[in-house]
């Protein structure tokens, strides 16, 4: 009998209606292991009153016992990380390894927001005019709300709530339906850890439960991070109810391979990057534009490496790739592959055929690869968010740089080569948001900043970093003097120093 996967609301598992239930499926054995109950309007507006209620006390907290409560999370959170990794490595499909590398990236975030008394620091001026000062401040926006992808159910949530919280916000977190547990599990912890009850709250959904949280009065933010389509929906739906928006979309990562490249260096950055976690990462590497005749060296060597994986569920500690997420999307990621090569593209590898012995209801697909891809086919237009790599060919470094700016998206982007001068023309000209130098998947550390460009965000703010403590808090400035004996009467002028 499958279990029950609930909402957290006020510092509790409350579960919603069996009338509005959804399966969650393990993508190795393609079986149902328990059923999520998704948010209707009664449990959105519980959470927002919880949050609501919470935050007058919350904010006013000192931002020194905000981060104190950060830090017995984190060390919880260490104590965990197994646990942590095998819920998501069930639900999602990815390895272990991979879940717990993961897990590790969204800590270094709740590292990061434990630094928050620093980061709210503003700014002093003296004596701006004669007996003024003025100096600026951050405070919180009130309750903000997260929309967390399947493909990383604790990473991304870790890149949102706690450094939401930690500045003073209260939080909704509103899971991938897919793979929710590891949300309960985070909320279960912080509350551990000494969190006020309605300061972080979970809200289990589909796309009925996110629309109802776009339109929510209650809610200032959203943070999102999905496909394209789906950014582009909850940015023009939030910003038109006057909600604060930082929407990351979609990616079609390139990486360019220059002709003084080390190949076996680049084969096996690319090996990880375009096949670890199934390519289902917006990070993920999926074109290799590939300059003048070091194509055919390179396909060459990716070809048997490619055939070679190890495939299998991802508890299997000597698996390399696993499932995909769901029956569906395995669907849509083979009808891909038969679209590339009814557009003429050379299917050097195809991995659609892939069963395996115990596992044959799993969600299973080898890795592909193609050559000869064309700018103008779909599989070079369009993310295909699976195992799929495709390989353009071009002439020399220039048609390279073109083709790259010319794509709708621009989430991340590398160049391998030997050449400091092309890397860092590279670095400068392309128009991509993270940029790696022999670095296959350019995802910064917690003290920088995370966003692409063009199709790939939708708002001003990129994740964690300084841009996320400036999205989680609003800039007050202040300018004061405090009267002396003398006063010097009516002024109708815009104050000035004289």
């Amino acid at each position: 009998m499958s279990k029950y996967i609930s909402h957290f609301i006020n510092g509790k598992l409350v579960e919603g209606s069996k009338n509005s239930m959804s399966g969650v499926f393990n993508p190795a054995t393609g079986e149902e292991i328990s059923k999520v109950f998704l948010a209707t309007s009664k449990e959105v507006d519980q959470a927002v009153a919880a949050a609501t209620a919470a935050w007058p006390t919350w904010s006013a907290t000192p931002a020194l016992q905000r981060s104190r409560v950060l830090f017995r999370f984190k060390t919880i959170l260490e104590a965990n990380l197994d646990k942590l990794a095998a819920v998501v490595s069930e639900e999602h499909g990815k390895t272990i390894s991979d879940a717990k590398g993961s897990c590790m990236r969204g800590l270094e975030v709740v590292e990061f927001a434990c630094g928050i008394p620093h980061l709210l620091k503003g700014e002093f001026s003296e004596n701006i005019g004669k007996g003024i000062d003025s100096w600026s401040t951050r405070q919180a926006l009130g309750v903000c709300a997260g929309i967390t992808p399947f493909n990383f159910p604790v990473m991304i949530a870790l890149w949102m709530f706690p450094l939401s919280i930690a500045c003073g916000n209260c939080f909704i977190l509103k899971p991938s339906e897919r793979d929710p547990s590891a949300a309960l599990l985070l909320a279960g912890w912080m509350k551990e850890a000494g969190l006020p009850d309605g300061v972080l709250n979970v809200v289990q959904g589909d796309k009925n439960t996110v629309d109802l949280l776009l339109g929510h009065p209650g809610i200032a933010a959203i943070s999102f991070v999905g496909s394209t389509t789906v950014a582009q929906h909850i940015y023009t739906k939030a910003s038109s109810n006057f909600k604060r928006v930082q929407a990351l979309g979609g990616a079609k990562n390139h990486m360019l391979v220059m002709p003084d490249a080390d190949l076996d260096m680049t084969t096996d950055s690319l090996i990880g990057a375009a096949y670890g976690s199934a390519g289902e990462r917006c990070m993920a590497i999926s074109v290799v534009v590939a300059v003048d005749k070091v194509a055919d060296k390179l396909v060459e060597k990716l070809a048997p490496r490619i055939r070679s994986l190890k495939i299998g569920p991802g508890n299997d500690p000597e698996v390399e790739m696993g499932p995909l997420i769901s029956k569906q999307h395995l669907s849509k990621v083979e009808n891909y592959v038969e679209t590339g090569i009814k557009e003429g593209a050379k299917l050097v590898v195809d991995g659609r055929s892939l069963r395996l012995q115990g596992y044959e209801n799993g969600y299973f697909m080898g890795g592909c690869l193609f050559d000869h891809v064309q700018p103008s086919m779909r599989i070079y237009q369009e993310e295909i968010f699976g195992p799929v790599l495709a390989v353009v060919r071009v002439p020399n470094y220039e048609s390279a740089v073109n083709l790259i700016n010319n794509h709708p998206y621009g989430n991340g982007t590398a160049i391998f080569t030997r050449d400091g001068d092309a890397a860092r023309d590279f670095s400068s000209r392309i128009k991509v948001g993270l940029v790696g130098v022999n670095v296959p998947i350019p995802v910064p550390m917690a003290f920088h900043s995370f966003g692409g460009w063009k199709q790939s965000l939708y708002g001003d703010h990129h994740m964690h970093g300084m841009e996320g403590v400036r999205f989680y808090t609003k800039l007050k400035t202040i300018t004061g003097r405090w009267p002396t004996g003398s006063r010097q009467g009516v002024e109708f002028n815009i104050p000035t120093v004289k």
